[in-house]
This record gives C-alpha cells, structure tokens and sequence, in this order.
C-alpha cells in the first residue's frame, strides 16, 4: 500500500462531500487531468482507502422524523449472544448502524423511527423481548449538529 500524497488527500476530502462529483469537476478543482483523477481514484480504491460511493438519502423526506442511540446491554457475555445480536441488527431495517462497545453497555445501535410510536414498537416489542438483550437505554436526537460522513484526513 502506498502512502497517500497531498494530492491523495485532496482528492479523498473532496469525494467525502461527494462521491458523485466528476472526473472533470475534480480535475478543475485540484488541478490535474480528468485521466490523472481516474487513475489516483481507482489506485486509492484497489489499495482499500475508497470502501464505496453510497447514496445518501434524504432521511426527513423519506418519513424517518425520530433518530435515536440504543444502547444495549446483553444477558450474557457469549458468542451465542453475539451472534443473535449480529442476527438481530441484520433483520431490523430500524437499525442503520451498530458498534460493539466497552464501558456500562455492550452495543449501541443507531436508528431511524418514523414517530415516536414507531420507536416506542422498536424497543418494546424487537429489543425488549429479544433473548439476548437484557437492558435498553434510548437517546432521543434533537438535532444533528455535524454531518458524521467524514473522516479526518491527514494534513
């Protein structure tokens, strides 16, 4: 794997805000040839630094009004559990994200509710009765103050 040049740099911060710009777009603004940006952007994707481009979605317009972190304490410290909380996660579209953590909890989730009702059918009749979760603790977001898209980069 290569080490990333100031060029590699601009061109990944530039992609974060929008995987969609153009080969041309990106060559006018980092001052290179539309076939130069190609060509980095597809070595930065072979060498693992570009997962993807997905297509971020409108969460307001699609109905989904209530974003909330569940954290999650489980029954037991198994790979039984474990697994039926991997299970868990894959089957609930709720859920659009999900981290293993230290501390008090042992995961927490990231949702998206319609309602508040819908959130309230999440934890009461998904989480609550699940076999492997022992303890719920929601965090309703009131707003989101920065976008979570962007990793920082080198300087």
């Amino acid at each position: 794997m290569s080490t990333l040049d100031p060029k590699d740099i601009k061109l990944l911060a530039r992609l974060q805000k929008n995987g969609q710009i153009s080969a041309q777009d990106l060559a006018d603004d980092l001052g290179m040839s539309a076939s130069q940006i190609s060509r980095r952007r597809q070595r930065l994707e072979a060498e693992g630094y570009i997962l993807g481009t997905p297509c971020r979605l409108n969460p307001d317009r699609l109905g989904l009004n209530v974003q909330a972190f569940i954290q999650v304490e489980t029954r037991a410290q198994t790979n039984g559990t474990h697994q039926s909380i991997k299970r868990l996660v894959a089957t609930t579209p709720e859920i659009v994200a999900a981290w293993t953590l230290t501390g008090e909890a042992d995961y927490i989730f990231r949702v998206y509710c319609t309602d508040l009702a819908a959130l309230n059918r999440l934890v009461q009749e998904v989480l609550l009765p699940h076999e492997s979760i022992g303890r719920v603790h929601s965090q309703i977001v009131m707003d989101q103050v920065k976008d979570d898209t962007a990793l920082p980069l080198p300087r």
